[in-house]
């Protein structure tokens, strides 16, 4: 987009850059010269130590008081601050604005990464009582987050995201992303996204409309989403909250446009919520929304709310937490269509080109090691492992257990000693599983040191334990299909 659609001119965002870069305005700039414990508060919105850090009002340190701590500065002062921006081109992009008899943030320009900025709209929770706006842009929020962590980051030469917001998520694709599209259904988003772009050197193709419209016919090898996935009755007050459609529809369409929207091999990844109705399966209705697609899908369930909480979190983050007749006609919504709690999580797609797709649905709410894009991407592949080997090729690997598994055990104090009534294996890093396992499946994994086939591992097996070694093959192909997917036990590599 050109410099007219952005909050500055591009003489302006020039201007800008060279203000914050020379105050050393960065997140690393700013952890120096506050020092941890003040940095440490500023993190829990305790600002106490960060301003008496800062009385001195140098130009570092008036950009922390009026962009971090929320101050009001003497205009002298934050004119010396963004200085070679002079005060006008601020007050008119809207990076400042007049409060009492000084001037205060009208964005939330966050320093961001090593040496990143993002700019959104000031947050809801540090000017209470200020109503949003219809076209509020998000800063770098917890969904945020979890997005960023969570995506691929394979190197790609195009690269898409939908609902770019304020740009973070295109800000992280453009490092490994030959070219960046983002959308958005927000002119005013777009604005803040374009700035974004200008201020970190980035060249972005941004287009405005709803969803996948606006890069329809045009496909992508990495799309990511951060959509307005808030489920309810379809009324829209906020459009990053608001998709406008009914219940969880958003997670379906954005499922259905996917296979159009993937180059061969392609991913996809979405935060969604899902409804969890009153005697149905979640999991199946949520597998429902890739039935078709081709494509292998991967669901995790990372947090699940009950009704009130839900309406309590969402009326709260846009203020509308005292309006007890738009809280009682969501409930009421709830309640219509037995919904009993909403769940959160992230949808991973890939167009593997096979006829029959891998659809996982599963809940993950343990605290997974970072970053989650690369366990994402090691579940892809050991779903295209698998889809090559039938059972003799399974049999004719060779497995070694994931570093450092581990082996839990529960057990009862009997007349004859301790009894074990369970087994669990579990896995300390990565994913941090744990199986539940029975005798047989326990000693397969514990002799699985990558030096036998798992054929000649069975055969030892039979053996001792009195069972067919055609049963035993038969029984463990599934079985050990499973671990594998899980990452429990790893293939060896010929």
């Amino acid at each position: 987009m050109d410099g007219h659609d952005m909050l500055l001119s591009p003489a302006g965002v020039e201007a800008l850059r060279t203000a914050l870069a020379g105050a050393g305005y960065t997140a690393n700039g700013i952890a120096a010269r506050l020092g941890p414990q003040a940095t440490g508060g500023v993190a829990r919105n305790d600002f106490r130590a960060a301003l008496r850090a800062t009385e001195d009002r140098e130009p570092l340190g008036t950009l922390i008081r009026v962009f971090i701590c929320d101050q009001t500065e003497r205009e002298d002062v934050v004119a010396a601050a963004l200085a070679p921006l002079t005060v006008d081109e601020a007050l008119a992009g809207g990076l400042v604005e007049r409060h009492g008899d000084g001037l205060r943030a009208g964005v939330d320009l966050e320093p961001y990464g090593d040496d990143w900025w993002v700019l959104a709209d000031v947050p809801a929770s540090a000017r209470p009582g200020r109503p949003l706006h219809a076209e509020h842009v998000l800063g770098i929020g917890g969904a945020t987050q979890t997005l960023i962590g969570a995506t691929v980051r394979d190197q790609v030469e195009t690269a898409l995201d939908l609902g770019t917001g304020s740009g973070v998520q295109a800000l992280h694709l453009s490092t490994h992303a030959t070219r960046v599209t983002a959308t958005d259904v927000s002119e005013r988003a777009l604005r803040f996204a374009a700035t974004t772009a200008a201020l970190n050197g980035r060249d972005w193709e941004l287009l405005r409309g709803d969803l996948v419209a606006p890069v329809a016919g045009r496909r992508f090898d990495l799309v990511v989403s951060n959509p307005p996935f808030v489920v309810g009755p379809g009324t829209t007050t906020h459009v990053y909250r608001d998709s406008g459609r009914v219940g969880d529809a958003i997670g379906a369409e954005l499922a259905a446009a996917a296979p159009g929207l993937l180059t061969e091999g392609g991913t996809m990844q979405y935060l969604a919520n899902w409804v969890h109705v009153a005697g149905e399966d979640w999991g199946e209705r949520v597998a429902g929304w890739f039935a078709g697609t081709g494509l292998d899908a991967w669901v995790i369930q990372r947090e699940v709310a009950d009704p009130m909480a839900y309406v309590n979190l969402w009326l709260t983050d846009v203020g509308e937490a005292a309006d007890p007749q738009r809280m009682a006609a969501w409930l009421d919504w709830f309640d219509a269509h037995k919904v009993e709690a909403i769940g959160f999580g992230i949808v991973s797609l890939r167009n593997a080109g096979h006829a029959d797709p891998v659809v996982r649905v599963e809940d993950l709410r343990q605290r997974v090691e970072p970053p989650m894009g690369d366990r994402i991407a090691a579940w892809f592949d050991r779903q295209d492992w698998l889809r090559v080997r039938d059972i003799d090729g399974l049999l004719a690997a060779r497995y070694r257990a994931a570093e450092g598994l581990q082996l839990r055990q529960e057990a009862t104090m009997g007349e004859e000693g301790w009894a074990v009534d369970r087994q669990v294996l579990a896995m300390p890093h990565g994913l941090r599983w744990t199986e539940e396992i029975d005798p047989l499946v326990l000693a397969l994994v514990g002799g699985a040191d990558g030096r036998l086939p798992l054929r000649d591992q069975l055969t030892l097996l039979s053996a001792a334990h009195e069972v067919a070694v055609d049963e035993l093959a038969e029984a463990a192909g599934p079985i050990v299909a499973h671990l594998v997917e899980r990452g429990i036990v790893e293939p060896v590599a010929d």
